[in-house]
């Protein structure tokens, strides 16, 4: 290829990353679906590694505190889960409702609809900010914490439940920013509360021990929503905020609120089976648990570019199911489905040759590093699946089915894959490696599944 020829692609691949970056909103109803697709994924990818980083900063920083702070921090976080999951729900909804509107072109309705996603979150909100301000001792107490823990670490649970309104907006807006066809502005909110939050962290817990750490999150978090709302408010984009979109419109209200449900059952189903899992890894000793950690890590850090990439999948699907472009919309999950396939099999390919040296950075220990370097090996022989299938059940959401991905993942991951764990690793005498093949073949049977039925088109005829 002329040297010409290959400086005008670099010119052209950097155009178009600044301007995934740039904060205009786009169409995704026309033009190349190439375009599309890198267009959303870098600043979905981007925003993904962000939120990794909030609780990576937590417990770099209260890790230097003590013990004591670290457990506070790990038995709040296991409780927030199921904030995530309504805020995660939530934004599934957001993003499948809003996409549809703009596509269908009714920007008004596309902005009502956000705004009433926004009243569901505050309603929300409400009780479990009350809830965990006031049973803060007792939900320490519950998840196990020794009396020294929950007398140290009741005033960081308060803080982080009394504020987890931003928690929930942050997830929420973020949704409604990418159903808008706006990926950069999610991205951008989490830069921005990630790099205050790095900021506070180490002041506030020098000034005010584990509860600083607290404060330090609630206010990084806040920044970003601020960020949120103050472009939702100018109404520069798709989605413009009016006084009177805040009466109550319970149809809208009924549609969110069906597809939150299922969308939050979904991230349950899939967090509640990881632990079943864990708690089996765990009959086989302390260096075992510790390499599958470690492995899990590995794979998380991986497959943060390929769930950035199946999430321009939502956006894709709704904005095209609303413009009544059907084919258009289908082609943009093949598409996307290559690409990621393509990224995975490169990875694949590393974790082959590299697991090594990869987990030897991460944990030298001798024990773990074997059980990292076998799990790295076993279960990223069924990444190109798990490509496909991401992509696959991020289609459904799109479309507003988030029912049919809930069942999916509830039958292969608990009628499927734990009791394969189980039966493989205790029963039949393979140990771990019994662990690690079942979640091969319950990710590998979930694109399966998720393929067929994704095939009849039955997601096309879905009204939202």
């Amino acid at each position: 290829m002329p040297i010409n020829i290959r400086i005008n692609n670099i010119k052209k691949i950097y155009s178009l990353f600044w301007q995934s970056l740039s904060g205009e909103t786009q169409d995704y109803t026309a033009g190349s679906l190439r375009k599309a697709i890198f267009l959303l994924s870098i600043p979905m990818i981007l925003e993904m590694c962000m939120e990794s980083v909030f609780a990576v900063v937590d417990i770099f920083f209260v890790g230097r505190i003590n013990k004591e702070a670290v457990t506070t921090v790990a038995l709040t976080e296991s409780v927030l889960t199921l904030v995530y999951s309504v805020a995660i729900g939530l934004s599934m909804a957001a993003t499948a409702v809003v996409a549809r509107r703009v596509g269908e072109k009714k920007p008004e309705q596309a902005s009502q609809s956000a705004v009433q996603a926004i009243l569901i979150a505050l309603a929300m909100t409400v009780v479990v900010s009350v809830a965990g301000y006031i049973f803060a001792p007792n939900i320490l107490h519950v998840m196990g914490a020794s009396a020294t823990v929950v007398d140290t670490g009741a005033s960081y649970t308060r803080i982080v439940f009394g504020g987890s309104i931003v928690i929930m907006m942050l997830y929420l807006v973020n949704g409604i920013f990418r159903g808008a066809g706006n990926a950069s502005m999610a991205m951008w909110s989490l830069w921005i509360g990630n790099g205050c939050n790095i900021v506070l962290c180490p002041i506030l817990i020098h000034v005010y021990g584990v509860k600083g750490a607290a404060m330090a999150t609630t206010i990084g978090r806040g920044c970003g929503v601020c960020f949120q709302l103050y472009h939702l408010l100018r109404g520069t984009g798709a989605i413009h905020i009016l006084k009177r979109y805040f009466v109550p419109e319970w149809t809208m209200l009924k549609s969110l609120s069906a597809i939150a449900w299922t969308g939050t059952a979904q991230f349950l189903i899939g967090s509640a089976s990881w632990i079943v899992l864990a708690r089996i890894i765990a009959e086989f000793g302390d260096a075992t648990v510790a390499g599958y950690q470690v492995a899990l890590r590995i794979l998380l850090f991986f497959l943060l570019p390929a769930w950035g990439m199946s999430n321009a999948t939502a956006t894709l699907v709704g904005q095209n199911l609303g413009a009544k472009q059907l084919k258009r919309a289908e082609e943009s999950v093949w598409k996307t489905a290559k690409y990621n396939a393509v990224f995975m099999f490169f990875v694949t390919l590393i974790f082959l040759f590299a697991s090594e040296p990869i987990v030897a950075f991460m944990n030298p220990d001798a024990d773990v590093k074997k059980i990292a370097v076998q799990v790295l090996h076993i279960v990223t022989a069924g990444y190109i699946f798990y490509g496909i299938g991401m992509v696959l059940i991020n289609a459904f959401n799109g479309a507003g089915d988030t029912k049919t991905p809930t069942l999916i993942s509830l039958f292969c991951f608990w009628t499927f894959q734990i009791p394969i764990a189980y039966l493989m690793s205790l029963k039949f005498g393979l140990g771990p490696k019994g662990v690690f093949f079942a979640i091969i073949i319950a990710e590998s049977t979930l694109t399966l599944v998720a393929f067929f039925i994704f095939r009849k088109g039955r997601w096309k005829t879905v009204e939202i």
